[in-house]
């Protein structure tokens, strides 16, 4: 690139000044473009860029993004995508008069624990040969160019033993060398640091000794008494189920303050590196759709790092988001094929490459707000460090696609916009959702990550994390996103679900005098509440309705006194717990959603009683796979919904999303193509 005739290298130091303290088009000088200065190291990147060739209006137009957004010139260069990484690395290694490579060996390069660093921060990388010397694949920075330059005058022997190399180049290099054995640490990590964490053991000794010798003595007073048997479990488990519709009608009638963590103002100051997580297995139908929600994200793309995770022989995926014209800013990791092959074992494969002080986690259909970044940043800033996690509402947007869809919507309502709302409120333990949650980067980590043997990993990183004395909470902008439209999607969904509670709930309570003390008596009960409260009813949903329904049909005929009087109380008690559940579930639904959504469900909602019998169909074909299977993940296959470009716009549930997003996002978000409106140069 060669830049226009100046008179002299002097003009740039004027020129530059004025264009960061001069406000952008329309907006007044105020906040952070009025009291914009020039930081030095601009000045001299400027300079230097300069004399490489770059034009004057480009240096110009990326020092003032630079200068807003808290970042260096070079990294909004190369995050605009207006000079390709090869063309400027190769550059500034004819500056510094050494060789440039464009690739590495990943052969040549000697697997140890700290060359995992150069994935977060790639600077320099030492090759090994074996008929030569040792070289050293440097990153020069324009920051550093001036003491590169200074050492190689005082060395000039160094020149033999450096080469310069892209930062992808060297990332690509780590990533390839270090596969094994990163592999082999992903998926022993968690259970070799905090075994107690881990559901790589479905049941500990003791805890497997308990369940069985329980099953067993079920087994043999059922023999012997059945009756008896049967009356002695239905008084025992009956205030579980009466906790479980409680702690709901408790989220329902609770006022809240618009179902969501308070907003914070968005700060004006610079925004930190924010990695966003997208782990991918047979998504190529997506690839698209995803690419172009995530370019949507209101954020410097010079601190965004979005790693798009895929499993190494997954190559139609790979080949599918090759194709597309990814920026700077994202990259394709590789998650080497291995058991067992879960969505958290391949985040957990990612996460030491993260550089972001946040984290987000989103699903391959997931179409989150644009602003979502900004307020989850908005709130962590200012919020303790103990808030470690955020979760965004799930938005179904195909609600109207079958009576499976619109129940799921009306599940998905009450769950994201008042249940965990409610908890969050009151500071306890909440189960986080799939996709969609925000993380301190630090506290993901402490906490030890994802488990890959667990195949509900939201729910057990929420509990750990609470455990630990960390708190969640919610946000209020959408993630928007697709429930399943038949049963057999919805079934394979749900029973992965229901296995992965199981495991979750099987963990926690290996030690359950040491988790009580961990959490506190308040949020251990509310944790057998919402966990195994909720796995208790869903097995026992058809016994109970059984039981009504006879009972129900004798007293018709042979009026009341045909029962004992324990035998009506509970009939009665059994009567609350199905239909004040049914009518709970309808309400806390119903409560948050739009007058739209509402008319997506339409008179589907009087299905739910046969919706609960799939969920207790789900929860028994759980406990039979968490016997047989208990790392198999149900993979659930998506669609796009959103058009990509040249494409013609889907029918029904695309038009239906579409409705959505103009009424979810803002107009002036609308207005300004699906970004945010914050006044931040990208």
């Amino acid at each position: 690139m060669r830049l226009a005739d100046y008179p002299d290298q002097s003009s740039i130091s004027t020129a530059i000044p004025a264009a960061v303290e001069r406000p952008p088009d329309g907006a007044s000088a105020t906040g952070a473009t009025a009291t914009a200065s020039l930081r030095p190291d601009l000045l001299e990147e400027a300079r230097l860029l300069r004399g490489l060739g770059f034009g004057k209006p480009l240096i110009l137009e990326h020092t003032v993004r630079a200068t807003r957004n808290g970042t260096s010139l070079e990294a909004e260069l190369l995050a605009s995508g207006m000079v390709q990484s090869d063309t400027y690395y190769e550059a500034l290694a004819e500056l510094l008069g050494l060789p440039f490579l464009r690739s590495i060996d990943e052969r040549e390069v000697l697997d140890i624990n700290e060359i995992d660093g150069q994935l977060v921060r790639p600077e320099m990388l030492r090759m090994t040969f074996r008929s030569r010397p040792p070289v050293t694949a440097v990153v020069p920075s324009t920051a550093r160019i001036g003491q590169f330059r200074a050492a190689l005058a005082r060395e000039p022997k160094l020149r033999a033993h450096l080469v310069v190399a892209t930062p992808q180049a060297v990332r690509s290099a780590v990533w390839r060398a270090g596969a094994p054995r990163r592999s082999r640490e992903t998926v022993n990590r968690l259970f070799d640091e905090a075994p107690q964490h881990s559901a790589r053991l479905t049941f500990w000794g003791r805890q497997g000794f308990h369940v069985g010798a329980g099953l067993t003595a079920l087994l043999f007073t059922a023999a012997l008494a059945p009756a008896n048997t049967i009356l002695a479990l239905h008084l025992v488990l009956t205030p579980f189920f009466l906790a479980t519709l409680g702690i709901r009608f408790w989220a329902l009638v609770r006022p809240l303050r618009n179902g969501a963590t308070p907003t914070a103002p968005v700060p004006t100051s610079p925004r930190p590196v924010y990695s966003v997580f997208v782990a991918l297995y047979r998504e190529a139908a997506v690839a698209r759709q995803l690419v172009a929600v995530l370019d949507r994200l209101d954020w410097p793309r010079a601190s965004l790092d979005i790693k798009l995770i895929c499993e190494a022989d997954d190559l139609e995926t790979l080949e599918a988001l090759r194709s597309l014209p990814l920026g700077p800013h994202y990259e394709i990791v590789e998650v080497p094929p291995g058991l067992p092959r879960t969505k958290p074992k391949a985040l957990s494969y990612a996460l030491p490459a993260a550089r972001g002080e946040f984290l987000v986690i989103y699903d391959a259909e997931d179409r989150p707000h644009p602003g979502q970044l900004n307020e989850a940043w908005a709130t962590f800033r200012s919020a303790p460090d103990q808030l470690a996690c955020l979760q965004a509402p799930l938005v179904i947007s195909n609600g109207s696609a079958s009576w499976v869809s619109a129940l799921f919507s009306l599940e998905y309502a009450g769950l994201f916009r008042r249940l965990l709302p409610f908890l969050a409120a009151g500071r306890l333990p909440m189960p986080l959702g799939g996709t969609s949650n925000h993380f301190r980067t630090a506290a993901l980590k402490r906490s030890g990550g994802w488990d890959p043997f667990n195949v509900t990993e939201d729910a057990d990183l929420g509990m750990r994390l609470h455990r630990m004395g960390y708190r969640s909470a919610t946000l209020r902008l959408p993630t928007l996103e697709d429930a399943p439209e038949d049963l057999r999607t919805w079934t394979g969904q749900r029973t992965r679900w229901f296995k992965g509670w199981l495991q979750t709930w099987l963990v926690l309570m290996r030690r359950p005098g040491q988790l009580a003390g961990d959490m506190g008596l308040l949020p251990f009960a509310v944790l057998q509440v919402l966990i195994g409260g909720l796995l208790l009813s869903s097995l026992a949903h058809p016994l109970l309705m059984l039981y009504v329904g006879y009972l129900g049909w004798l007293m018709a005929g042979d009026g009341p006194f045909v029962a004992s009087g324990l035998a009506i109380g509970l009939f009665a008690v059994d009567f609350v717990n199905i239909f004040g559940s049914y009518a709970v579930f309808i309400a806390l639904g119903l409560m948050p959603m739009s007058r739209q959504e509402r008319a997506s469900v339409g008179w589907r909602w009087l299905l739910v009683g046969a919706y609960w019998l799939m969920m207790s169909v789900a929860a028994w074909l759980a406990v039979a796979e968490l016997c047989r299977k208990p790392f198999f993940w149900n993979k659930t296959a998506h669609r796009p919904t959103a058009p990509a470009p040249g494409e013609t716009r889907p029918q029904g549930a695309g038009r239906l999303a579409s409705r959505w997003l103009s009424r979810l996002w803002p107009a002036p978000i609308r207005a300004a193509g699906g970004r945010a409106s914050t006044g931040r140069t990208n």
